[in-house]
C-alpha cells in the first residue's frame, strides 16, 4: 500500500490508504503512472488517491485471469478444495466487519448501522454459493432405451468480468464474485470509481486467503477506460454489470463483437401500492424504509407511491412527520438514519429533479438537515405530493431520497398506472386482501414483488428485472446455471444403434 490518512479521531480512527491495482496477486501501480482522487461525500475531502487501470492494465488482469483459469491450478482444482477458499473468504470478512463497513461508510456516505448489516451479509454471500455449488451443480441424465445415456455437466466459463456500482459497493461485490469464484471461473472487477475502498480491502482479504495468483484481479478506474477495454476483450467469456441504464445499452452494444453473456441489473422506478384495507402502520414503516434507507440511492427503492383516495391524507400526515424525524448526519455515526449523496455531481443531479417537481406542480415537503453538515452531498428525505404518473420525477430514475406520492381509486387504475414506465425491477403491494394482492402482484410488470412486505432478500431467488430494468437473472442457482457456468451435453452410445452408411459401396 501506498501513503495513508488517518480520519479525523472524532470521527474515526480508520486509516484510509491510497488504493492500489490488484493484478496476478499482487498490489501494483497503473501502467501509466495515473492516479485518481476519491472524495469523501462527508467532508468533500480527499480520502486518498487511487490508481487509474487502463486497457494496457485491463490486459494485463486478463492475461493472468486466463493464465489462471488454462495453466494455473485454479481451473483443475477439485471442487471441495476450492470451496475452502471460499469459505475461509467468508471467514475472513467476518473478522473485518467493522473495518469494512467504516470504510464503506467513509467511502460512500452510507450510515454505518445500515453497512455493518451488509457486510455481514455480504459474509453470506460466499458461504451460500459454497453451499450452493456442492449441492445443487450437477447435471441431467437422459437414457435413450438400451442405445445411449447422454448426461449435462456444467463447466465454468473461464474470465468473467464484473462491473459493480457504488451505492453498496462490497455486498454488490460479493453478490458476483461469490459464485463467480465458487463456479471455478476466474475474475476481473471494476469496480464503480466513486466507492473503491472496499474493493480494495477485498482484494487484501482474498490475498490473504491465498487465491492462486490471477484467480482474482482489481482493476480500478473509469468507465470509458477501464470498463469499456474489460468489455471489448476477447478473453472475457461474460459480462455482469450493475448499474445505470443507459450504460448498461452500452455494454450490451459493446459486447456484441466478442459474443460476450451478459447480465445487465440496471435501473428502477418501483412502485408502492397501498390499497385502503391495509395495515397502514407496517406500510408506513415499509414505506419510509424502502425509499430513505440507503440514501434512498437503491435500484429498488420504491420512488413512486400510489395512496389509495380513502387513506391519502391520513398516510400522508403520518408520512410527514416520520420525514421529519429521520435522523440525517454523519455516516459514522452510529445514530444516523440519512447520509450524504455519493459525490457532489450526483447531488446536483437529485436537487435538480426536485426543481423540475416544483416545475411540474408538485408541493415539495422535505425534512432538515442541520447546519453542522451541510459541508456534504446532503439531499434531505423529499417527498413530492400532488404528483401524477406522466410527470418526468415519475418517470425517471431520480436515484436518491426522493418519493413520488400518486393518488389512485381502482385496482386497475393503478396497474396501469404502476406498469406506465419503461422500468420493470421490483414492485410492493399492501392489502389485506389476499386475492387481490396475488392479481396485482401478478399484473405488474417487475422482476421482483413483496405482498404486505418490504424488500427483504432471499439469496435463493432470481433477482433481476424486466424492460429497461434488465436481462438475466442472477442469484441462487439462477447464478450458477444461467450465467456462471455453461451446459455441456455428453452423449454415450452403449448399444449398436443404426448409423447411416453414406457412401458405402452397394453390394
Amino acid at each position: 500500500m501506498m501513503k495513508s490518512t488517518e480520519m479525523s479521531k472524532d470521527r474515526t480512527n480508520i486509516k484510509v490508504d491510497d488504493v492500489k491495482l490488484y493484478i496476478n496477486g499482487e498490489f501494483v501501480n497503473a501502467h501509466a503512472q495515473a492516479t485518481f482522487e476519491n472524495i469523501n461525500p462527508f467532508t468533500n475531502e480527499v480520502n486518498n488517491l487511487v490508481a487509474e487501470g487502463r486497457e494496457e492494465d485491463v490486459n494485463k488482469a486478463v492475461y493472468a485471469a486466463k493464465q489462471a483459469f488454462k495453466s494455473g491450478p485454479w481451473g483443475s482444482m477439485k471442487m471441495e478444495e476450492r470451496m475452502v477458499y471460499i469459505n475461509r473468504i467468508a471467514d475472513l470478512i467476518d473478522e473485518s466487519v467493522e473495518e469494512i463497513a467504516s470504510l464503506e461508510s467513509i467511502d460512500t456516505g452510507l450510515p454505518i448501522a445500515q453497512t455493518r448489516k451488509m457486510i455481514a451479509r455480504a459474509a453470506e454471500n460466499f458461504r451460500f454459493y459454497s453451499r450452493m455449488v456442492q449441492s445443487k451443480l450437477h447435471g441431467e441424465s437422459y437414457p435413450v432405451d438400451n442405445e445411449f445415456i447422454n448426461y449435462t455437466i456444467y463447466k465454468p466459463l473461464g474470465v468473467v468480468g464484473l462491473i459493480t456500482p457504488w451505492n453498496a459497493p462490497f455486498m454488490l461485490e460479493t453478490w458476483k464474485v461469490a459464485p463467480a469464484l465458487a463456479t471455478g471461473n476466474t475474475v476481473v472487477l471494476k469496480p464503480a470509481e466513486l466507492s473503491p475502498l472496499t474493493a480494495n480491502k477485498l482484494a487484501e482479504i482474498i490475498d490473504q486467503a491465498g487465491l492462486p495468483k490471477g484467480v482474482f484481479n482489481v482493476v480500478h478506474g473509469f468507465g470509458e477506460t477501464a470498463g469499456s477495454a474489460l468489455v471489448a476483450h476477447p478473453d472475457v467469456e461474460a459480462i455482469s454489470f450493475t448499474g445505470e441504464t443507459t450504460t448498461g445499452k452500452t455494454i450490451i452494444k459493446n459486447s456484441a463483437d466478442t459474443l460476450k453473456k451478459t447480465s445487465m441489473e440496471l435501473g428502477g422506478k418501483s412502485p408502492l401500492i397501498i390499497f385502503d384495507d391495509a395495515d397502514l402502520d407496517r406500510a408506513l414503516d415499509a414505506t419510509v424504509w424502502g425509499m430513505f434507507s440507503f440514501n434512498g440511492e437503491r435500484c429498488t427503492a420504491n420512488s413512486r407511491l400510489f395512496l389509495h383516495k380513502k387513506i391519502k391524507t391520513q398516510f400522508i400526515e403520518r408520512l410527514k412527520e416520520r420525514v421529519q424525524n429521520i435522523k440525517i448526519g454523519d455516516p459514522m455515526d452510529a445514530s444516523t438514519q440519512l447520509g450524504p449523496l455519493i459525490d457532489k455531481g450526483h447531488f446536483n443531479k437529485v436537487s435538480e429533479y426536485i426543481e423540475i417537481a416544483k416545475q411540474e406542480g408538485c408541493e415539495v415537503f422535505q425534512g432538515i438537515v442541520p447546519d453542522e453538515v451541510k459541508a456534504g452531498n446532503f439531499v434531505p428525505p423529499t417527498l413530492l405530493l400532488n404528483a401524477t404518473n406522466d410527470m418526468r420525477v415519475a418517470q425517471e430514475e431520480i436515484f436518491g431520497p426522493v418519493m413520488a406520492v400518486i393518488e389512485f381509486e381502482s385496482e386497475e387504475e393503478v396497474i396501469d398506472a404502476a406498469n406506465d414506465v419503461i422500468y420493470g425491477l421490483a414492485g410492493y403491494v399492501w392489502t389485506n386482501d389476499i386475492k387481490r394482492g396475488h392479481r396485482v402482484a401478478h399484473a405488474v410488470e417487475a422482476g421482483m414483488l413483496w405482498v404486505n412486505a418490504q424488500n427483504v432478500r432471499d439469496l435463493r431467488i432470481p433477482f433481476g428485472g424486466m424492460k429497461s430494468s434488465g436481462i438475466g437473472r442472477e442469484g441462487g442457482h439462477y447464478a450458477i446455471f444461467e450465467f456462471y457456468t455453461e451446459p455441456r451435453v455428453v452423449h454415450i452410445a452403449i448399444g449398436d444403434h443404426h448409423i447411416p452408411q453414406f457412401g458405402k459401396k452397394q453390394q
